[in-house]
């Protein structure tokens, strides 16, 4: 008979993922009993950010988004995008399945501070949204020169002599030149 090790941590995850499943089919259907006559689900773009050596690149998708149903801004360092897609049938006899998600959505994702909001650009090109942000300018430590003494052009040199008994320990005596 072989023994086979039980780690309920492992099983905790085993459930989760199995509640998130099953809360996941019941609320992403197109309405709560997954008739197509019910309300149409929420639609959130993908969206993915980049980070390479001098700027920020955020892509997102919006498929079947005209260009001018788009906006982009900046504001306190928080860039949103949204916008709508509009329903492109108006009836739904005949349909057996509606699965794509219609209406506004809108992303927002913080940046760091000292962006430029005028030197962001945005373009849209077949479905996808492209925008480059410029990464702040790092602020570069600053370092001070330290003299010791009473000329700033030599530097301060330490010279010490032990001092006391032989029987207790020894200390030191320091002067400054």
């Amino acid at each position: 008979m072989a023994l086979i090790r039980w780690e309920p941590v492992t099983e905790l995850n085993t459930i989760q993922n199995e509640m998130n499943r099953l809360f996941n089919t019941f609320f992403d259907q197109p309405g709560s009993s997954g008739t197509a006559q019910s309300s149409s689900r929420r639609w959130i773009p993908a969206m993915d950010l980049v980070e390479t050596a001098d700027h920020y690149l955020v892509r997102a998708d919006l498929p079947g988004v005209p260009e001018e149903d788009v906006t982009v801004q900046m504001e306190d360092n928080v860039l949103t995008i949204a916008g709508q897609r509009t329903v492109e049938h108006e009836q739904k006899e005949g349909y057996y399945r509606l699965e794509r998600a219609f209406g506004s959505f809108s992303r927002s994702l913080t940046l760091p501070d000292g962006v430029n909001p005028d030197q962001v650009t945005a373009h849209f090109n077949r479905g996808v949204l492209e925008i480059t942000i410029p990464k702040p300018e790092q602020k570069k430590p600053r370092q001070v020169q330290i003299h010791l003494g009473s000329s700033a052009k030599e530097p301060a040199t330490l010279e010490g002599s032990e001092v006391g008994d032989s029987n207790k320990s020894s200390e030191k005596e320091y002067a400054v030149s």
